[in-house]
């Protein structure tokens, strides 16, 4: 089976990638409904696809729902890189009599040649007329046969404004509103036979010599300007459009979201993005301080009413969220079948041993099946931003992914590998992830640091609740958070709903419908750390997710941040709503007023920084109906019998607002603390007696500060004031003890027995025949 990709692209540098990699076209399906598999392979495999079963360490029991004919190697190469195709270029082979182009940019890497614009093949029947910026951060302005020498040097990561004029006799290369070359050029210039690209140039017919940097304003004229307009021009920062008869295009680039960039001049040279790029870029006359640096600050900025903020787009080589790879295996599943975790199965030989790579999907239960009564939640949109190295290299045994997600061995060096804490190659900040990639970080087997450790965040970490409410016989049915992004209203139908495993980026969708659900009188089981931190958008056809960290107003640009990576302050409005990025607060929902507890640090170094919790409350009906756990005050659970792995209180955590506020030692100008909810009960402490070496704990406002005696988590029941009753367990490890230590799960069942779910009489047995 073969299905030619969608959104085809202009002729483009391919990149041939070694080993297996694949994608399905969707990240979620519902049963009956077709889910294709997009695979590239340089070796021959076996494919089938899985439901996975108990064993969450292995395979031994996943079923097999179909095991295709074995396929042969077929490589699908990618074509990474961003730039602006505009396919009315200036007229070909009609003789110019003069030319100018200028424009704001920021490069950010001056150690590569790349293109600013061209309309140019470097093959010698197609040289146009082509602007670079050479190795080093000097400017070449090619012009016919002319091959120019570089000239100037530009700094990286600085707005500045260059320009390159030819009046028929010399050229001329501008800095700043400085000249810094010039030299005759009198031979016949006539544009290429070339699309027209901003940000990109042609080898042999195809986009290549991609842009490292941001654009502001880029304008083309049929005349050299003169030194006097040229610096008119860098004095008006970007926020001028370029006037009169003499333009040829330009392009304002005001759009801030979507894939077609608008010619103002009048001759309609409407450009299109390829590989999407980044919007909400700001400019060189951006004012920092127009932005509130807390959630707290009472005048709120508005991104589109700035009349300096400038209008930047952002290009990388690397840029790549759409493989658009053929779909060469398509599955439909089968209408009974269960709600939960599925693969497609790539079976294949390395170096003699056999290896399995998996494509890791969600089944959903069809909206006309009448649901259970829990639903529990997939953190896909945290899949998703830890997504580094989405065509790793292939290996064996089970990987260990590194801290912050820094990604495995890439199979190739120039194959993207990107993600929310993974700047670009050249040091873009990452603010986007595409949904048609690879995620290897998603698959079953995936592990992470702390090696050695056992730990796993992703895929790996959550089915550990899967497999224990299968155990226990409750019925549940499972979706990914994207889904409740897409359909809001999914959670009417349920009684209780389980936030499950790391599940830190939340779209403003899926907060209002959890919140909506509570105050209807729902319930809510969480299992996670890091809760509902960080905000996420999606692009209309769910290709994209986008997500903004940025650094403080004060931050040295041309230095890397400490912690996760970030842009620019001011950066933190997204393309696809213009709204406030970045922590949740900043759109007026904070986690702790929804479900209790807000982020409160992390630690990453070894098995020791695991802690357990210790029981605050014995006489708390959860700890003791129906079933007693037995457990006094000061007394420990979430471990492994004996105190070992797996323990519960590591990797991130939350906390309540009222520690939190004792953490915090003074609150920034103009802000002030919050209330603590009412009706919190803390049932238990999660504690870390000794600190790690790379702890961090965090005040209200997201700042370091001290722990209070290894207080790191905090559990607790709530019943709103507001509507609606919340367990939470505070740390992303809950979910990793879920299945080893017996007094969690028997207090998992005392939570799912107060919100009125009980188990069924007997286990359904699965379908279909086991995996090998």
């Amino acid at each position: 089976m073969t299905a030619t990709a969608l959104h085809p692209i202009p002729p483009h540098k391919p990149l041939q990638l070694p080993g297996l990699h694949g994608y399905a076209d969707a990240k979620t399906v519902a049963a009956g409904e077709l889910v294709r598999f997009h695979v590239s392979s340089d070796v021959p495999y076996e494919f089938a696809v899985c439901r996975l079963g108990s064993d969450v360490e292995g395979r031994s029991d996943d079923v097999a729902l179909e095991a295709f004919a074995p396929y042969q190697a077929r490589v699908q190469p990618i074509h990474p890189g961003s730039y602006v195709h505009v396919e009315r270029g200036l007229p070909a082979g009609l003789p110019l009599r003069g030319l100018s182009f200028e424009c704001w940019i920021k490069p950010w890497t001056v150690d590569v040649r790349q293109t600013i614009v061209s309309q140019h093949d470097d093959d010698d029947a197609q040289r146009g007329f082509a602007f670079f910026i050479e190795p080093g951060g000097a400017l070449s302005f090619h012009l016919g046969d002319n091959a120019a020498p570089s000239h100037g040097r530009l700094a990286a990561r600085r707005w500045q404004h260059v320009a390159a004029t030819w009046d028929g006799e010399f050229a001329t290369l501008w800095i700043d509103g400085g000249c810094v070359a010039q030299w005759p050029a009198r031979q016949a210039v006539e544009p290429a036979a070339a699309p027209l690209r901003l940000g990109a140039s042609a080898i042999d017919g195809l986009a290549d010599l991609f842009l490292e940097a941001d654009l502001v304003m880029p304008a083309l004229y049929d005349r050299a300007l003169s030194g006097s307009e040229i610096a008119a021009r860098h004095g008006q920062r970007g926020l001028q459009i370029a006037t009169g008869r003499s333009v040829l295009a330009c392009w304002p680039l005001r759009e801030e979201r979507g894939a077609q960039v608008a010619d103002a001049s009048g001759h309609q040279r409407t450009g299109r993005i390829v590989n999407h790029a980044t919007w909400m870029i700001v400019g060189p006359a951006f004012e920092p301080g127009k932005v509130g640096q807390y959630e707290e600050d009472e005048s709120p900025y508005d991104p589109l009413h700035d009349p300096t903020r400038g209008h930047g787009l952002r290009f990388a080589g690397d840029d790549l969220y759409d493989c658009r790879w053929d779909a060469v295996h398509a599955f439909r599943v089968p209408d009974d079948s269960r709600s939960g975790v599925y693969v497609g199965r790539a079976r294949f030989d390395i170096e003699g041993r056999k290896a399995d790579y998996d494509i890791t999907f969600i089944v959903r239960k069809p909206a006309h099946v009448a649901p259970a009564p829990i639903l529990v939640l997939c953190a896909v949109n945290s899949w998703l931003a830890y997504a580094t190295t989405p065509f790793a290299k292939n290996v064996v045994d089970d990987p260990v992914w590194p801290r912050r997600s820094e990604g495995l061995e890439n199979s190739h060096p120039d194959a993207p590998a990107y993600s929310s804490y993974v700047y670009h190659r050249h040091g873009q900040p990452c603010y986007q992830v595409g949904l048609r990639m690879p995620w290897p970080n998603a698959s079953p087997n995936a592990l992470y640091d702390p090696a050695e450790s056992g730990f796993s965040q992703w895929t790996r970490l959550e089915r550990h609740l899967h497999v224990w409410l299968d155990k226990q016989g409750y019925d549940y049915d499972v979706i990914g958070d994207i889904d409740l992004h897409r359909d809001p209203s999914l959670l009417a139908r349920y009684k209780t709903v389980v936030v499950n495993g790391h599940s830190e980026y939340w779209s403003l969708p899926g907060v209002e419908a959890l919140d909506d659900f509570l105050k209807r009188g729902g319930s809510a089981v969480v299992l996670s750390g890091n809760t509902m931190y960080l905000r996420v958008s999606y692009d209309e056809d769910f290709t994209v997710m986008e997500q903004r960290k940025v650094n403080g107003p004060d931050h040295d640009d041309t230095r890397s941040p400490v912690g996760p990576p970030a842009g620019a302050f001011g950066e933190q409005y997204h393309s696809q709503d213009w709204a406030r990025g970045g922590r949740l607060k900043a759109s007026g929902r904070p986690a702790g007023e929804i479900i209790g507890l807000e982020t409160a640090g992390w630690a990453f170094a070894d098995g020791d920084d695991f802690g357990v919790y210790h029981v605050e409350l014995p006489a708390h009906g959860l700890f003791n109906e129906p079933q007693p756990l037995g457990l006094g005050k000061g007394d420990t659970f979430g471990h492994a019998p004996g105190g070992g792995l797996p323990r519960a209180i590591g990797h991130e955590w939350d906390l309540t607002l009222s520690t939190l506020a004792k953490m915090t030692k003074c609150a920034p100008p103009g802000a002030s603390l919050p209330f603590a909810q009412e009706g919190i009960e803390v049932i238990a402490k999660g504690i870390r007696r000794v600190p790690g070496k790379l702890d961090a704990y965090l005040d209200y406002y997201s700042r370091p500060t001290e722990s209070l005696d290894g207080l790191s988590a905090e559990m607790i029941y709530w019943e709103r004031p507001q509507g609606g009753r919340v367990f939470h367990a505070g740390a992303v490890g809950a979910a990793w003890v879920i299945g080893s230590d017996p007094l969690f799960g028997q207090l998992l069942g005392n939570v799912l027995h107060r919100f009125g779910i009980a188990p069924r009489n007997s286990m359904q047995a699965p379908t279909g025949k086991t995996a090998t």
